[in-house]
């Protein structure tokens, strides 16, 4: 799982979990938007909006951070996306610092 999941802030919250899940499948799904083949679409409860989106393989993860403006368009409305990188797990070295 590391390296192959982002983080995806900027949809709007008021709209519905599942609906908000296949607006950002097919943004990402598009090799324009420096996406790929998906293992599976997040989208997690609370303010802000946010999901968790998993590729098949890290590069696609990495392809989609190097883009510069991911742009979701519903209906008329543009909402500007951020997308970072989701550490999903710990390194040991985290988990020893403490």
């Amino acid at each position: 799982m590391a390296g192959r999941t982002v983080r995806v802030q900027g949809f709007p919250a008021e709209l519905p979990a599942d609906r908000a899940a296949d607006k950002l499948t097919i943004h990402f799904l598009r090799s324009r938007n420096g996406g790929g083949d998906i293992a599976e679409v997040r989208v997690l409860p609370g303010s802000p909006s946010c999901a968790l989106i998993t590729f098949e393989a890290p590069e696609v993860a990495q392809r989609t951070l190097k883009v510069k403006n991911h742009v979701l368009a519903i209906g008329r409305t543009r909402y500007p996306l951020e997308v970072t990188l989701h550490a999903a797990e710990l390194s040991p070295d985290e988990v020893l610092r403490g």
